[in-house]
């Protein structure tokens, strides 16, 4: 992945929650800065294990540089030029009004409004636009040489992706520019003609959505009547960012079958919709031991998965120890079943990916990742990594006959007895 870790670009990962998304954009935020890059990297609120990964005891809203003595004592240099800050969804939005809504009494009017803060608290897309447009001040203000956005988690993440859309479409539909237009006289004629019909409407509104919601949604429109322009030119703005040439898009996942259906079908949406994905990394594929094994000796079966196979006729020769040991013969054939049909399940998916798109393959670090080093460790993976689909050519070849006799693969990577 080192040509996505270049000067002027803009990483955005995307993945639904659970994928280790999060870790994935430190690590490479990190790899980044080791060739020399400043780099910023904005997360979601992170757990307390990845703020001590990063060298930090706190993140707060504005870009904060790792810690020095904790850069030195994982072994890495105590510059490091690597900055992080973490998502400030409410921050990004009254930034955004504070901007363009210059009357400081409309403003406060708009800060206070209860829709405005239903619409920033639970909208869909609240969380999402905000990380774009701390991104998009990130490039704006050319701190940094390379910045990496880790997006909030979501059921799909293609909602990231429409956030921006949704709240030009916001401005720009009819109800709107009807809510705007009460200040101008063409708006008042329009009320005029409604008449009885529109207090009914507005009472059936405020009966389902509660006392005072229509009230509260015509007083922000009227409050943002003046800055509605400007706003909705900033939601085109970053808008156009995410379809910039510097944008590139990575992609986390892992070797689950359902996992993979759904990363199929959001490539092939990215593809349709015009955006750039640069790169699909797929995370917790396989375990430590066994991906550096492959890694080492292409094309060669892992030793210790070789001994496995080997095991039952092993035990075959002694038929006390065999009786004895018939329950961890049978997990570790499992073990060694589950590894051969996650190469196989990820090959096959490597198979519907168009070229441009880099594989890129992450394995389950032993030690997991608690401190910089484990941060490091992945870091350096992702960063060295070869191409992932000759990687899996060559797995599949050492592995080949993978599950042990008299065994059945099942789809999901576990095994059963035929």
């Amino acid at each position: 992945m080192k040509h996505l870790l270049s000067k002027g670009a803009t990483l955005v990962m995307l993945g639904t929650g659970g994928v280790g998304k999060t870790t994935i954009a430190a690590a490479l935020a990190l790899a980044a800065a080791q060739s020399g890059l400043e780099t910023g990297v904005i997360t979601v609120d992170p757990a307390r294990r990845l703020r001590d990964a990063l060298g930090l005891d706190r993140l707060g809203a504005r870009p904060t540089r790792l810690d020095a003595r904790r850069l030195r004592s994982a072994g890495l240099p105590p510059d490091l030029p690597l900055s992080a800050m973490v998502l400030d969804v409410k921050g990004a939005w009254d930034g955004l009004i504070e901007r363009f809504v210059k009357a400081p009494e409309t403003r406060r009017r708009v800060l206070d409004n209860s829709f405005y803060r239903a619409l920033t608290e639970q909208f869909a897309g609240a969380e999402a636009y905000a990380a774009l447009e701390q991104l998009y001040d990130l490039h704006a203000g050319g701190r940094f040489d390379l910045e990496v956005v880790d997006t909030p988690p979501a059921a799909h993440a293609f909602e990231f992706l429409e956030a921006p859309a949704h709240l030009v479409r916001l401005l720009d539909s009819q109800g709107a520019r009807w809510l705007l237009a009460p200040s101008s006289a063409a708006g008042r004629r329009l009320l005029g003609l409604a008449g009885r019909a529109a207090q009914f409407v507005a009472s059936q509104l405020e009966r389902f959505a509660g006392a005072g919601a229509l009230t509260a949604i015509g007083e922000f429109f009227a409050a943002l009547a003046g800055a509605a322009g400007s706003i909705g030119d900033q939601f085109r703005k970053v808008e156009g960012m995410l379809h910039a040439p510097a944008t590139n898009f990575v992609l986390v996942t892992t070797p689950e079958a359902d996992r993979l259906i759904e990363a199929r079908a959001l490539v092939e949406r990215m593809t349709r919709e015009g955006f750039r994905l640069r790169a699909i990394v797929l995370n917790r594929f396989l375990d430590e031991r066994t991906y550096r094994a492959l890694a080492e000796a292409p094309r060669r079966e892992p030793p210790h998965l070789r001994k496995i196979a080997r095991l039952r006729a092993a035990l075959a020769a002694d038929g006390a120890a065999n009786r004895r040991l018939a329950g961890l013969a049978a997990y570790l054939e499992d073990y060694r079943a589950n590894q051969c049909a996650t190469i196989e399940r990820a090959r096959a998916f490597a198979r519907t990916l168009p070229a441009r798109v880099d594989l890129v393959l992450a394995p389950e670090l032993e030690a997991g990742v608690r401190d910089l080093g484990g941060l490091g460790g992945i870091a350096a993976i992702l960063a060295e990594s070869g191409p992932g689909r000759r990687f899996l050519a060559d797995a599949a070849i050492a592995t080949a006959g993978g599950a042990a006799p008299g065994r059945k693969r099942l789809a999901g990577g576990a095994s059963r007895r035929a």
